[in-house]
């Protein structure tokens, strides 16, 4: 029993080691295109990563300033991004934070986890459609979620898992930084909200902030099936009435206890049968179909960081246009030769 008590502890340290912070080093780089900046990295490169490790091991280490720039990819987002010393210490943390948290996440979120992603989800919402025909389901998304997350609550709430003071000091300066350069978040009602977009970190941030919303549903409103992916999530219930009172009691939640609001231009109840627009696609218990609007968005928007997105959008959904899209692929990377 003593030994097993040893052991969790060990497992919620983070390992602020020169060879870890090496490897969330590597861990960054792969995959990244060249730029000026992370080429003057590289050429540092020891001496940063020294400095680093001292850092953080001191508790000396603080953010650096956010670059900001918008993109418009079905909606405009305001993309914040730091520097790769930065960048290091949040492929650090996040590694840290999936270990600990991906076994407690329900197993119906989709977003940002291993062996999940956008296709699974499209595909499992699908089968569930084919299994409840006769149900009703309310599909939903939060408006400004990543602007609207408040600080000091997604830290009270990571901290109820991650007890280690060293690795709670960084978190907080990774939440609070954001903050710091003023360029995306402002104070609303109970002190500093948003979390970057363009941060790894935010990725899983948003998981553990949402899965207070995933416990609620799971073992108290208990419906027949419940998605989440990202801040986009559909509900099944048997019926109208039921998934009413579930949806009440849901934005009340999200309202009071995260400071959350439903996007009322999605907030839809309707019958399984009739089919519902999700993730990209229409879905109905017989099939599937993407938006016409997406599809026009893949052919006017293909880039590197959606390539991935719009071929398994395509491959599933839209198989009459493969052939024409794997060519625009083509021709995409041959003009960016």
């Amino acid at each position: 029993m003593g030994n097993s008590s040893i052991d969790n502890k060990e497992k919620l340290k983070i390992d602020f080691g020169l060879g870890n912070i090496y490897q969330s080093w590597f861990n960054f780089k792969r995959g990244k295109n060249k730029t000026k900046e992370l080429e003057f990295f590289t050429y540092n490169l020891e001496e940063n990563l020294w400095r680093l490790y001292l850092d953080l091991n001191n508790g000396q280490y603080a953010p650096g300033s956010y670059r900001h720039f918008i993109i418009a990819d079905g909606k405009r987002r305001d993309i914040a991004v730091v520097g790769i010393r930065d960048r290091v210490v949040h492929r650090l943390v996040y590694d840290y934070l999936v270990k600990i948290y991906d076994h407690i996440f329900i197993y119906d979120v989709w977003s940002c986890r291993k062996n999940k992603g956008l296709t699974g989800a499209i595909e499992r919402t699908q089968f569930f459609f084919k299994k409840y025909p006769r149900a009703f389901v309310w599909r939903a998304d939060i408006t400004k979620f990543f602007d609207n997350v408040k600080q000091d609550e997604l830290f009270k709430i990571i901290c109820r898992h991650v007890i280690n003071p060293p690795v709670q000091r960084v978190i907080k300066k990774i939440i609070g930084g954001y903050s710091a350069g003023g360029a995306g978040t402002r104070e609303r009602g109970n002190g500093p909200r948003g979390i970057p977009i363009g941060n790894l970190t935010s990725q899983i941030f948003a998981n553990i902030y949402l899965n207070e919303l995933d416990r609620l549903v799971k073992h108290i409103l208990k419906p027949q099936f419940y998605l989440r992916y990202g801040d986009d999530f559909i509900m099944i219930a048997q019926n109208r009435k039921i998934l009413e009172k579930m949806h009440d009691l849901t934005i009340l939640f999200l309202k009071d206890s995260l400071g959350l609001v439903i996007n009322h231009k999605n907030d839809i109840i309707l019958p399984v049968r009739r089919g519902a627009y999700f993730l990209g696609v229409e879905i109905y218990p017989t099939g599937r179909r993407l938006k016409k609007r997406i599809w026009q968005q893949a052919q006017a928007r293909l880039n590197e960081r959606n390539i991935s997105s719009y071929s398994g959008l395509i491959k599933q959904n839209f198989t009459k246009k493969i052939p024409y899209f794997n060519w625009l692929i083509t021709k995409y990377y041959n003009q960016n030769e």
